[in-house]
C-alpha cells in the first residue's frame, strides 16, 4: 500500500509541472504571435495595401495577447483557440492583400 500512495504522489507533482509549462507555453506564443501580427501591422501600414490589412493584423495580435493573458491564469485550452482565431485572422487579412 505504501508504494502505490508514493507512486500516486509522484504523479501529482508530474501533474503539477505540466500544468505549469502549459501556462509558460501558452504566454510565450501568445506573447510571440502579439509581437508578430503587432509587427506585421506596423510594417503593412507603411505600404500601399487597403486598411483592412493593418487593421486584421493588430486585431489578430490583440486577440492573441488576450490569450497570453489567459493563459498566465491557467485557461491554456481557451487560450489556444484564441491564439489559433488570432492567427487566422491575421492571416484573413493577408489574404486579402
Amino acid at each position: 500500500m505504501a508504494e502505490d500512495d508514493a507512486g500516486d504522489a509522484g504523479d501529482a507533482g508530474e501533474y503539477v509541472g505540466d500544468a505549469r509549462r502549459a501556462r509558460w507555453v501558452a504566454v510565450g506564443t501568445g506573447a510571440l504571435l502579439t509581437c508578430a501580427g503587432l509587427a506585421a501591422a506596423l510594417l503593412r501600414s507603411a505600404g500601399a495595401v487597403p486598411a483592412f490589412v493593418p487593421v486584421a493584423y493588430a486585431l489578430g495580435a490583440v486577440v492573441c495577447a488576450s490569450a497570453a493573458v489567459l493563459g498566465a491564469k491557467g485557461r491554456t485550452r481557451r487560450a489556444l483557440w484564441l491564439m489559433i482565431a488570432g492567427t487566422m485572422i491575421m492571416a484573413l487579412g493577408d489574404q486579402s492583400d
